[in-house]
C-alpha cells in the first residue's frame, strides 16, 4: 500500500460486502459497505473535477463526524487535491479566518450547523471559489451548491470521462499531500503540518503491528474526526482491517449532540473505543454517580471491589502471582456482579480503549483496567501522523505509553543533541515514514522540528528496560529550577485535580525561579458546601479564608507528613499560589481545541499575577489578592 486510495480499495477488494460506515439520521443506524463506499465516492471525486479541482488544490472539511466527512476526504483525495480538516470548535474569526487563508483554500465542504462561520469571513477570503453545503439550505448565493448537485455533476461526468477520472486517480503518487493539519493553536500562529498519502498509509501499517483488529469489530468515533488520533486510527486503521465505524447522532446544539453518546454507545456495542483524558474522565465520573446513586452498600462494595483489583492487576504486566492467586475467584465474582453490569452500559462489547491525545492519569488506567475495559495509553503527534507507540491487549504496562510501531526509529536525547542510554530522561526523537513532510509555508518551523530526517517531538521521556516508552511531558512546559534542574508539571497538576476534591484547574510554573508557583482555579460549589459545613458563610471573611486554607491544605497532603508524602519532590510543589476566578476555558484562549492549557498565553494573561507571586506577602495564601477573589465567588 502506498497511497489511500491503494489502501482504500484494497479493502474493498477484501471486504466488498462488510459494513464500513454508519450513521443514524432518523430512529436507527444504517451502514454503507466498502464497495457501496467506493462507488459513492467515486462520483463525488468526478464532480469536484467536473467544478475544476486540479491536483494540489486545497479543499477545506469544516463538519462533525458522518459519513459525508469520511467520503468528502477521499473524495478530495481522488481528484488528487489536499484536504484541509478543520475543528468545528473554530472561531469564524482569527482562528478558521487563519487557516483558509494560510492554505489558501480553494473550496470548502460545510455541514449546516457550520454553515453561520464561513459565511460570515467568505467575503475575505479572495481565494475560496465555492462553498459545498452537506446539509439543504433555503437558498444558494452564486459562489454556494448543495452536494447532492456535485453527486448529480459527478454522473453526468463518468458517462464519457471515465478514463480521464481513472488516469488522474493513478497520477497520484504516495508522496503527494494527502492533508494540511493545523496544530492547535498553542502559539499565535498554528502551523500546518504537511502529511503525505505515504505518511499516513506508513503509520496504519505501523499501528497494525500493535494490536490484532478483527473485520468484525466496530468502533463508535466520539472524538472530532480532524483530530490526527482519531483520523488515522479511528478511519485509516479501521478501513485497513475491513472493521467499521459509526457517528454520534447529530443534535440541535453541541450539547444534544454530547447528550446522544451513552444511547450511541449502546445501540452500537463498540469492541474499541478512542479517548483522550477528558473523555475518560467524564465515563468514570458517570460510572462512580450511577454506583452512588444505588446507595452507600453499593459503593462500598464497588470500592472494596476496585481495590482488589488494583492489587491484583498491578501494572497489568505483573498481575497475579503466588501470593495472590486467592483473589482471583472473589474478582471472578465481582466481575460477575459488579463490573460486568457496568460494561453494559458501554454496550457489553467493549474489549478495549486506546487512550490519545494528552497523558492519562494511572489511576484512569487502573480504574478502568479494574472494570474489566482496559483503557490503553498510547503516544503520537500529528507530526508523526501520529502513533509512535502504544499498550495493547498483548503486551501492556500500565503508566506507559506502550511500546513502539514496527519500522521506526526512536531515541532519546539531552538538551545538546547527544543520545542517551536506557532509562535516563530527555527529548523524544523519531525518524519514520510516518514523519511529516514539514510545515506548509513555515520554512523555520520546519528546520527547527526536522533535522536529518529526525522529528524533534519536544516531549520530555525515557524507554525502561523492557522496551516501554514513558512521556513526561512537553519540553516546553518543563519546570525549570534556579539551579538548572528540570521537573515535567504534569503529572503533578493532574494529582492535584484528581486528588483534591476542592481543585479544578491548576498550573505550575518555574522559569529558573527561587520556588515553584500555581495558580488554582477552585471547584466553587465544593468550597462553598465545605464552609455551610462548618457554619460560615462565603461572604464573610472567616468563610473566605477557611476556604483558601482548605485548598492550601490539599496541597500540603503531597508535602512532607501528608496524605501522599513522596509522590513528587517538595521543590515542584507550589509555595505561592493564585487563587483565580475565571477558569481556562477555549473562550478565554487559554485552553486549546485539544483540551491542552496553552501555557504561554496563560503567564501573558495572568502576568500581573505571576509577578505578585513572587512577592513575600503571596506566600500566605490569605493574602489580600486571593481572598478579594473568593469574596466574588
Amino acid at each position: 500500500m502506498t497511497t489511500i486510495i491503494d489502501l482504500f480499495e484494497n479493502s474493498v477488494s477484501k471486504y466488498s460486502n462488510n459494513p464500513f460506515l454508519r450513521e443514524k439520521k432518523t430512529d436507527k443506524y444504517e451502514s454503507l459497505t466498502y464497495g457501496e463506499v467506493l462507488e459513492q465516492t467515486k462520483i463525488l471525486a468526478a464532480g469536484l473535477i467536473s467544478l475544476k479541482i486540479q491536483k494540489e488544490d486545497r479543499i477545506a472539511l469544516l463538519s462533525e463526524g458522518r459519513n459525508y466527512w469520511v467520503m468528502s476526504e477521499l473524495a478530495i483525495l481522488y481528484t488528487g487535491a489536499i484536504n484541509v480538516p478543520l475543528s468545528v470548535k473554530l472561531d469564524a474569526g482569527t482562528d478558521l479566518r487563519f487557516r483558509l487563508e494560510h492554505s489558501g483554500t480553494k473550496m470548502m465542504i460545510v455541514s449546516n450547523s457550520q454553515a453561520h462561520k464561513i459565511r460570515q469571513i467568505k467575503n475575505d477570503l479572495p481565494n475560496l471559489e465555492k462553498i459545498i453545503y452537506l446539509d439543504p439550505q433555503d437558498n444558494y448565493e452564486k459562489d454556494e451548491i448543495f452536494i447532492g448537485d456535485i453527486f448529480s455533476l459527478g454522473t453526468e461526468y463518468l458517462k464519457s470521462h471515465n478514463d480521464d477520472f481513472e488516469k488522474l486517480k493513478s497520477a497520484i503518487k504516495p508522496n503527494d499531500l494527502a492533508n494540511i493539519s493545523y496544530t492547535s493553536g498553542t502559539t499565535a500562529d498554528p502551523k500546518g503540518i504537511m502529511l503525505t498519502h505515504r505518511n499516513y498509509t506508513a503509520n496504519v501499517e505501523q499501528s497494525c503491528s500493535l494490536m490484532d483488529i478483527p473485520d468484525t469489530y466496530k468502533t463508535l468515533l466520539i472524538l472530532p474526526l480532524d483530530h490526527s488520533f482519531a483520523h488515522t486510527a479511528g478511519i485509516y486503521t479501521i478501513m485497513a482491517h475491513g472493521a467499521s465505524m459509526a457517528f454520534i447522532q447529530s443534535g440541535k446544539s453541541a450539547m444534544e449532540t454530547i447528550k446522544n453518546i451513552p444511547q450511541n454507545i449502546k445501540e452500537i456495542k463498540p469492541n474499541l473505543l478512542l479517548s483522550v483524558p477528558a473523555l475518560a474522565k467524564n465515563f468514570k465520573k458517570n460510572i462512580e454517580k450511577g454506583i452512588q446513586d444505588k446507595g452507600a452498600t453499593a459503593e462500598k462494595l464497588f470500592k472494596f471491589a476496585l481495590k482488589l483489583a488494583y492489587s491484583y492487576n498491578k501494572e497489568g504486566f505483573n498481575k497475579g502471582g503466588i501470593i495472590h492467586f486467592w483473589k482471583k475467584p472473589l474478582l471472578n465474582l465481582f466481575d460477575k456482579i459488579l463490573f460486568s453490569k457496568i460494561r453494559e452500559g458501554f454496550g457489553g462489547e467493549l474489549d478495549f480503549f486506546i487512550g490519545g491525545g494528552a497523558l492519562l492519569d494511572i489511576e484512569l488506567q487502573r480504574f478502568f483496567y479494574a472494570i474489566g475495559m482496559p483503557m490503553f495509553q498510547g503516544y503520537g503527534l500529528s507530526e508523526s501522523a501520529p502513533v509512535i507507540s502504544s499498550n495493547s491487549i498483548k503486551k501492556h504496562k500500565l503508566g506507559s505509553s506502550g511500546y513502539l510501531v514496527t519500522n521506526l526509529d526512536l531515541k532519546i536525547c539531552d538538551d545538546d543533541g547527544n543520545e542517551l542510554p536506557v532509562g535516563d530522561k530527555g527529548e523524544i526523537i523519531v525518524r519514520g515514514e510516518n514523519i511529516m513532510a514539514g510545515y506548509w509555508k513555515n520554512e523555520k518551523a520546519t528546520n527547527e522540528t526536522l533535522k536529518d530526517g529526525w522529528l524533534y517531538t519536544g516531549d520530555l521521556g525515557y524507554m525502561d528496560k523492557d522496551g516501554f516508552l514513558y512521556v513526561l511531558g512537553r519540553f516546553k512546559s518543563l519546570l525549570i529550577g534556579n539551579d538548572g534542574e528540570k521537573y515535567s508539571p504534569e503529572s503533578i497538576e493532574e494529582a492535584l485535580v484528581e486528588q483534591t476534591k476542592y481543585i479544578d484547574q491548576v498550573m505550575l510554573y518555574n522559569d529558573q525561579s527561587p520556588y515553584t508557583i500555581g495558580l488554582v482555579v477552585p471547584r466553587k460549589e465544593a468550597l462553598k458546601k465545605y464552609i455551610i459545613e462548618n457554619n460560615l458563610s462565603i461572604n464573610t471573611e472567616e468563610g473566605q479564608k477557611l476556604a483558601l486554607v482548605k485548598i492550601q491544605e490539599e496541597i500540603d497532603e503531597f508535602k512532607k507528613g501528608g496524605k501522599f508524602d513522596g509522590q513528587f519532590p517538595e521543590r515542584w510543589l507550589p509555595a505561592a499560589i493564585a487563587i483565580i476566578g475565571e477558569p481556562f476555558s477555549e473562550e478565554n484562549k487559554l485552553i486549546n481545541s485539544t483540551l491542552k492549557m496553552v501555557r504561554g498565553k496563560i503567564v501573558e494573561y495572568h502576568n500581573k499575577k505571576f509577578e505578585y507571586l513572587f512577592t513575600p506577602d503571596a506566600k500566605e495564601i490569605t493574602n489580600s489578592e486571593n481572598l478579594d477573589v473568593i469574596s466574588k465567588f
